[in-house]
């Protein structure tokens, strides 16, 4: 289903034009972002004789996949600074890096300072303050970087709670539209802008993602108490956001 969802989304961002606009892909480095993130943005199955190393390696994960090619695609670079939120569920909890340079060989793992997961705690659940903290921290990087059209492929609560945060100097009809929670493979556009800015152009390149058919709750909603904490406003998405420092389109996927 997860696969399913990816083609989905690869033939949007194909047929829209965005795949080719993709200067630098940021992506969360657990194994579900990794694979999400090379499905979409990825340059389809490699072919014979190849020299350049994949994206991804046959069958990664038992994937059931062909190996994905790197040629002519956008570079690829995990950041653990937008992981998803950390402790006490083990799906939230990574592989080594060493791992997932067998897996993912053309992925640059050179910002992740340790092989293991030292963040992630079995019995400690990171507290939402600090998740939207750790994602203000994050846009603050991604000011960095000389790119401007970057996607990145992150996490739902991860969205959640910094974009909530985020939007609390926005208008309140943006704010109200940010609460919006992403689903599974759903791409949002958002224009960073400096607050001279009076606007951007509509974004064309949104795609709705796919629900699953049954139960596939995130494992934060499927936590009562977050639920109620969600219900009562501490929750987020994307938009067209204000009060940065420059322009610069930002795409983000919700896993």
């Amino acid at each position: 289903m997860g696969w399913s969802q990816v083609d989905c989304l690869r033939d949007h961002v194909t047929k829209c034009g965005l795949a080719k606009k993709i200067e630098l892909v940021v992506v969360s480095p657990l194994m579900r972002t990794l694979q999400t993130a090379v499905g979409v943005f990825g340059s389809g199955n490699c072919t014979d004789g190849e020299s350049a190393p994949p994206l991804m390696v046959k069958g990664a994960e038992h994937s059931g996949r062909q190996a994905i090619s790197s040629l002519d695609c956008a570079p690829f670079l995990a950041v653990e600074a937008c992981r998803e939120r950390l402790g006490v569920h083990p799906c939230d909890k990574r592989s080594s890096i060493t791992r997932y340079r067998t897996l993912f060989p053309a992925i640059d793992f050179s910002l992740i300072e340790n092989d293991e997961d030292v963040l992630w705690e079995p019995d400690v659940r990171e507290a939402i303050d600090v998740v939207a903290a750790r994602g203000m921290k994050f846009l603050d990087w991604l000011w960095t970087r000389e790119e401007n059209e970057i996607a990145i492929v992150t996490h739902s609560s991860f969205l959640d709670f910094t974009l909530n945060m985020y939007s609390k100097e926005c208008h309140p009809t943006i704010a109200e539209d940010m609460r919006k929670r992403f689903a599974n493979c759903e791409l949002r556009s958002m224009v960073l802008v400096d607050r001279s800015n009076l606007g951007s152009d509509t974004p064309t390149c949104d795609f709705p993602g796919k629900i699953p058919a049954g139960l596939d709750l995130p494992s934060d909603v499927a936590d009562k108490k977050h639920i109620e904490e969600a219900s009562n406003g501490n929750r987020g998405a994307a938009g067209c956001l204000e009060h940065t420092h420059m322009s610069s389109p930002t795409r983000l996927i919700s896993i």
